[in-house]
């Protein structure tokens, strides 16, 4: 089964949904119009809607034209970005300094092109559950709705979801078993020196000097201590001491990131973390404290629910077209809470081509090629009418 013809018919109507959404960005936990905007599509075409899962997230359900007792979940993220965009487009971002640059307009319009199609056909036997996901980009949008009951509320047996690649060419869909992104986790370090006169060190203890030695040695839990098997990143992205030029401050603060796959290796960098930053600030005479934040896990696709992913991809696109040697990247997904509630699975969509923005993801350059909309809505809705099977 190729992409759907009465979905690839929808395009122009996906793109028109998109592009709105992309105009009226939305922040996390922000997203009213576009949330009321879901509500009333799904509605118009008979989907039962349940709002107010995760502040603005939203639920569509549908039952196939069989009763049947599968459960199967689709998601979406509505939320925009931080972003000053600088595309010129005829749909531009009307709001300033927020921005559809990873393409969560693209998913929720996709997840719109599937919602349509199946309630016109309902060619299954069961049940779909439609997530629309607020506040994927840092602030735990899965996470938050499943707090509110998600699925105690709308039973899923299982959940897919997809994203775009704009690395990827156009057509076609990245698959696999397993860590597919990585846990995030954020740090900050304060140190405590004592200040005074920038002509005369001696009559002080330099936090500057002691984070400048810290920033260098935390390299070092990931080349000398973490398995060189297992991947892993420590990036400092931050460092604030000072403001005058003559003066050596009394203390200093770093930030950064650590990106894991393993727990094992997660839990080496943590001890780690605390033991060099205590250690060399003591060395130096001062002292430091380790805030160390966890953040979204580890995004794990199911190694069954990967393999019917890429038999409904390979449906939909052509085998050759489904690309299952793709490598895990240190990227993170607030999916992953939902993949540890649930089995299911997480897929690359490709988007590289001439329609395709020319920024990467979060680049104030990117936009989302809507020649990729029919390919992820066929995507999703072959999902559901394969899973969840009618009867002749």
């Amino acid at each position: 089964m190729p992409i759907i013809n009465s979905i690839a018919a929808m395009q122009e109507e996906m793109a028109e949904w998109r592009r709105d959404i992309h105009a009226h960005p939305e922040l996390a936990f922000e997203e009213h119009r576009t949330s009321d905007l879901v509500a009333q599509k799904l509605e118009s075409w008979g989907i039962k809607v349940t709002r107010g899962l995760g502040k603005t997230g939203l639920v569509g359900t549908l039952e196939g034209r069989q009763p049947g007792s599968g459960f199967i979940g689709l998601r979406a993220d509505m939320d925009a970005l931080p972003i000053l965009e600088e595309n010129d487009l005829p749909y531009k971002s009307q709001n300033d300094g927020v921005m559809h640059a990873c393409g969560h307009d693209g998913h929720t319009s996709i997840l719109l092109g599937a919602a349509k199609y199946l309630a016109e056909t309902r060619n299954f036997a069961g049940t779909v559950q439609f997530i629309f996901q607020p506040a994927e980009e840092g602030f735990a949008g899965a996470k938050a709705m499943i707090k509110d009951g998600l699925f105690e509320r709308f039973p899923c047996d299982e959940v897919y979801g997809l994203h775009n690649y704009p690395e990827m060419t156009l057509g076609t869909i990245g698959v696999m078993a397993g860590p597919m992104m990585a846990a995030a986790d954020t740090f900050d370090i304060n140190i405590n020196g004592q200040g005074g006169h920038g002509a005369y060190p001696q009559g002080c203890i330099d936090p500057v000097l002691i984070g400048a030695q810290i920033v260098t040695a935390l390299q070092s839990l990931v080349s000398r201590n973490a398995d060189p098997q297992r991947s892993a990143v420590v990036s400092v992205t931050r460092f604030l001491a000072g403001k005058a030029f003559n003066v050596i401050p009394d203390t200093a603060q770093l930030g950064g990131t650590v990106r894991t796959f393993d727990a094992k290796v997660q839990e080496q960098i943590i001890e780690g973390m605390e033991r060099v930053v205590t250690g060399i600030a003591a060395a130096l005479g001062g002292s430091a404290e380790v805030v160390y934040r966890r953040g979204y896990p580890v995004t794990i696709n199911d190694a069954e629910k990967a393999e019917i992913a890429a038999a409904v991809a390979a449906n939909v696109v052509g085998g050759e077209q489904v690309d299952r040697d793709i490598e895990p990247v240190m990227g993170a997904e607030d999916f992953s809470y939902m993949l540890n509630e649930k089995p299911g699975c997480y897929v690359w969509l490709g988007q590289k081509g001439e329609s395709a923005g020319t920024g990467s993801l979060h680049h104030p350059k990117y936009n989302f090629n809507d020649d990729a909309l029919p390919i992820g809505a066929s995507y999703f809705a072959t999902l559901v009418e394969e899973r969840l099977p009618a009867s002749a």
